[in-house]
């Protein structure tokens, strides 16, 4: 298997790109509106993808695509901006080592999303490390 057909690489890239987002965003935020400072996160997102997906030569016509796929992405839009929004308010009163952890009850939910939604059944080695994940977060959410 190639390195770019390889969802392991490319997961362990996003959670490195992940980490560095929380240590940048805390940095960044200091003095700033967490909510304008989402914005401007966004769009430099934004010019960024844009350039990428034009340079790539990967731009179609987004008026082509099916309906449901507008909703879901529309949907998943939302979320993706919900999320960012508690995540640097969250960042902007909490210390990054326990916000991001906590933000990654994420993986739980999306098994349990998954699970319940898209018919996947993880094993039970695989439950096994969600459960993990999820007591990690329990033990980083209590005061000492």
């Amino acid at each position: 298997m190639t390195i770019a057909s390889n969802w392991f690489f490319w997961a362990l890239l996003s959670a490195v790109f992940a980490a560095l987002t929380a240590i940048f965003a805390k940095i960044g935020i200091q003095g700033v509106d967490s909510d304008f400072a989402t914005l401007i996160r966004t769009a430099i997102i934004i010019v960024i993808l844009s350039g990428f997906v034009g340079f790539a030569g990967k731009w179609s016509n987004p008026l082509d695509l099916p309906a449901r796929t507008w909703q879901f992405l529309t949907l998943s839009a939302l979320a993706t901006g919900a999320s960012w929004l508690c995540y640097f308010r969250a960042l902007q009163v909490g210390e990054a080592s326990k916000v991001a952890p906590v933000d990654k009850l994420s993986l739980v939910l999306v098994a349990i999303f998954a699970f319940a939604f898209l018919g996947e059944r993880p094993t039970l080695r695989e439950w096994t490390g969600i459960a993990m994940v999820a007591g990690g977060v329990l033990v980083l959410s209590f005061k000492r």
